[in-house]
């Protein structure tokens, strides 16, 4: 099976969020979807951290300790 991307995973996880709180869902459909909005939960945060982890690497100096450096987001990034 294909990794689900981040985008896609907190989109569902939205919706699950949204159906749950109708509250028209009976037991066990709740607990079915809730399950699979902690699964959605975890993918979404470790793709946050992976690209915290490559964000410190990119921004380390030559002797390897981070340095902190304003974000600027160019013209393409703007759109």
């Amino acid at each position: 099976m294909s990794e689900i991307k981040f985008e896609k995973a907190l989109k569902r996880l939205e919706e699950i969020v949204e159906e749950l709180e109708k509250g028209e869902l009976d037991l066990d459909r709740s607990l079915q979807i809730f399950e699979e909005g902690i699964k959605m939960s975890r993918i979404c945060s470790k793709k946050l951290q992976e690209a915290e982890k490559k964000i410190e690497i990119l921004t380390k100096n030559e002797s390897g300790k981070l340095k902190a450096e304003l974000f600027e987001p160019s013209e393409d990034d703007a759109s």
